[in-house]
């Protein structure tokens, strides 16, 4: 439970909540965790959630697919990142994506009623609870809508550069690793990966960025920053 009680201290759902309070809190909102491995599928496009799943190891990608059955990778999260709080609090609880592992992971799974109302035993970390995933819902909000931005950037270097200094500022460092591959990473960006890996190779030849496999380096976040300004 160790792990586990690391992982919630940097999640946002329990921030302001003790560590001290982690064994009480969980066993008050019926949570349970679950292993997959590699490549298994944690839930599908059209499955009923009613509860919320944070990432305790490993890492997992959301899955779009259009009705040709063309696939977008809509995003991917590590450890602390919390997935499916979006579609426990519609009306319906049907999932539009699928949610699939990258890695064995283990998953965290919380009832979301069981989140957003108060217990009998009047708990004072529900508040806090109720609070932040207020907050959290908000900022995953936000976060969708500057996904949609990038995918109607037309520009494919306006496109990578958007992504790479988005990474970099997550990361507060010019130098990161990103868990996507080339593949992964040209379905996110929706652009051919052909395409896209001859761009990346401009970019360094031009001393903007370097990298080797999935490492980054922004050479010169000036340059990159002038690919938005087109």
């Amino acid at each position: 439970m160790d792990e586990v009680y690391s992982v919630l201290s940097r999640c946002t759902l329990f921030e302001n909540i003790g560590e001290s309070e982690f064994k009480s809190l969980l066993s008050c909102v019926n949570s349970f965790t679950k292993k997959f491995k590699r490549d298994e599928y944690i839930f599908f496009a059209g499955d009923e959630i009613n509860y919320i799943g944070i990432l305790i190891s490993g890492s997992i990608e959301l899955i779009k697919e259009d009705l040709v059955g063309t696939r977008y990778i809509m995003d991917y999260l590590s450890p602390a990142d919390i997935f499916a709080e979006g579609i426990a609090c519609t009306k319906k609880h049907i999932s539009p994506i699928t949610v699939r592992t990258k890695q064995n992971s283990t998953v965290l799974f919380i009832p979301f009623d069981k989140i957003i109302k108060t217990c009998s035993n009047s708990c004072g970390f529900h508040v806090q609870l109720i609070k932040n995933m207020m907050l959290l819902l908000g900022e995953k909000n936000y976060y969708l809508n500057r996904k949609m931005e990038l995918l109607m950037l037309k520009g494919l270097r306006e496109k990578l550069a958007t992504f790479l200094l988005a990474e970099s500022n997550k990361r507060n460092s010019l130098i990161f690793a990103i868990s996507l591959n080339r593949n992964e990473l040209a379905e996110y960006l929706n652009v051919s990966r052909t395409s896209m890996c001859r761009e990346l190779a401009t970019m360094k030849s031009l001393g903007i960025i370097d990298y080797y496999k999935n490492s980054f380096k922004i050479i010169s976040v000036d340059l990159l920053k002038e690919n938005l300004m087109r």
